[in-house]
Parts: C-alpha cells; structure tokens; sequence
C-alpha cells in the first residue's frame, strides 16, 4: 500500500542531517527538475522585495524572512515528516511511535511540498516557507511536479493500493492513474473540513501502528472516535465516509 498525504505550513527549524542533494529525495535522476523550482525559490528568496516575499511566504512580519534567505547547499536537513508542524502532524505524534510503526510512515507515506514536490516521508528537507498555491517566478509548482513527476509515481506505485489521505488542493500535483481510496469525516452530518487534518493524522498513526498494507485492512481497524458509515465509488476513486462519534 502506498499512503499519499499533505505537508503543513509549519515547520520545524534546524535539523541534523546532511544538507540537500539528489541522493536525499525520492526520484534522484528527476533532481534536476526539482532544481529548476528549487534555483527559481532562493533567487526570490535572497533578492525579492518585502511584496515579493509576502506573496511568496504568506507571513508579514517581515523579521522572520531572515529564517527563510540562506541556500539549501547550507543548510542542514530533517526527515520531513519531523520537519512539518500542524494539525495533521500533532496527532500523528510521529516521535512517540515505535521503529517498526516509524519505518512503515517512512517508506509507504508520499508527502506532496509545495516547494520539492512528492517526496517520502523519511526524505531528508531544509527548512523552508511556501504559501500553499502560490507560484515561483514563472513556475507554478502544482503544474510543474505534475507534468514531470506523474508518471513516476505511476511506476513506483504499480498495481499497489492507495489510501489518499490528501487536502483536495494537491490532486493539482498528482492524480493517481488507477483506482484508490480516500476519506470524508461527517460530524452531525455534516462535513468536517479543519478537524478532518487531525483525523487524516489519526488514521496514518493507526496504519502505522497495525501495518495495514490493503484496504480490507483498514477497514478492519478500529479507530477510537470513528465509525465507517458508508463507502462510496465514483469512477476510479472509493471514498470511506467516517462519522465522528
């Protein structure tokens, strides 16, 4: 199974790995794709105006650009999957999770950045700032990673099952070319959107923990403050509607 799942806008600072190169992000032999986006970012970065820059980050307190100047070539990395801080990343709570439950987040979680594009979750990142749909100078990164960075996936997914556990605003980078599973959480009816990040957190820490490798298996699961209520097809995509209990 192959879990796809969003960055978050914040991020942890610092970090004690190498800093970036081809070897530390899944696809190395498309490196130099990512490096044209990459490139585009730090010259916006070291040279743009406070607009530009505002634009670029979605942050107007203009001291903390200063965290976000320095080239990658010298910083150092994290695994991104401890490199990003939000709701989602809280209850996943990654740190407190056993190795095996870690390994499995590591190797069958694909984070999409808005910055680097599809990346496994123990990939190694800098830290970094990009306000989700904003664009690059003349790249829009959604349509970039899109284009090179598709077919890719395709072939490393293969004939896997896929649990996509994504915002709906990164389907812009990737759309699974065959059939896959994501989920809708309902809270009196009615449809979650802010709390459905803490959900897709629980969900990934449960797979994790059971090792799930099929959907059968997830349905299986019993998730505390989650009940299946119904499962719906449309086209290629299966969507499992939770109500929160």
């Amino acid at each position: 199974m192959i879990i796809l799942f969003s960055p978050s806008e914040g991020k942890q600072e610092g970090g004690n790995l190498p800093p970036l190169n081809p070897e530390s992000l899944l696809f190395p032999h498309l490196y130099p794709k990512r490096l044209e986006v990459i490139e585009q970012y730090e010259k916006l970065t070291q040279n743009g105006s406070d607009e530009q820059l505002y634009e670029l980050f979605g942050i107007k307190d203009t001291k903390e650009y200063e965290r976000f100047r320095n080239p990658f070539v010298s910083m150092p990395t994290m695994k991104a999957i401890e490199r990003y801080d939000g709701v989602a990343y809280d209850y996943l709570a990654y740190s407190s999770l056993g190795k095996d439950a870690q390994n499995y987040i590591d190797t069958t979680a694909i984070l999409f950045s808005n910055l680097f594009g599809p990346i496994r979750a123990g990939d190694s990142i800098p830290d970094y700032k990009l306000k989700q749909g904003s664009a690059i100078g003349s790249f829009v990164p959604e349509k970039h990673y899109k284009e090179y960075f598709s077919s890719a996936l395709d072939e490393l997914i293969a004939d896997q099952e896929i649990l996509d556990l994504r915002a709906g605003f990164y389907d812009k980078f990737y759309t699974p070319s065959q059939p896959y599973v994501t989920l809708k959480f309902l809270k009196e009816g009615k449809v979650v959107s802010h709390w459905a990040k803490a959900y897709r957190g629980i969900v990934l820490r449960e797979a994790a923990k059971h090792q799930i490798s099929s959907l059968q298996e997830l349905l299986a699961m019993n998730i505390d403050g989650l009940n299946v209520r119904e499962i719906l097809e449309i086209k290629k995509k299966k969507e499992i509607v939770y109500t929160i209990v």
